[in-house]
């Protein structure tokens, strides 16, 4: 996997009106500027995911702020109630100003 890959779990079908889990996992290093390269012994600069929007046929339905506490790699759980049939949309932005994102098409019955 490359930085800022975005894997995202959800049900193939999911009933309106009913709750799913989403499930992410994000390939980032999530470096905290606090940390030496044991080789060089220079001091590793910050990388971090710092913010990630959530977006539900096109409405943001919740923002995290991440800071330097979140892991390498980091997972992300949560639920969400099926509404309709549409895109669930991930949009990340580090503070180097790279943007990743990922969608998945929720169908609902």
């Amino acid at each position: 996997m490359k930085i800022g890959t975005i894997m995202v779990r959800v049900p193939r079908r999911v009933k309106k009106g009913k709750n799913f889990k989403v499930l992410t996992l994000t390939e980032h290093p999530m470096n905290t500027g606090l940390v030496k390269n044991s080789k060089t012994g220079k001091i590793i600069p910050e990388w971090i995911i710092n913010k990630v929007n959530i977006f539900y046929d096109k409405k943001l339905i919740t923002t995290c702020n991440y800071g330097i506490g979140i892991a390498a790699n980091p997972f992300l759980a949560f639920y969400v109630k099926a509404e309709k049939s549409a895109p669930l949309d991930f949009v990340m932005h580090d503070n180097k100003g790279n943007i990743y994102k990922k969608s998945v098409q929720i169908n609902v019955y």
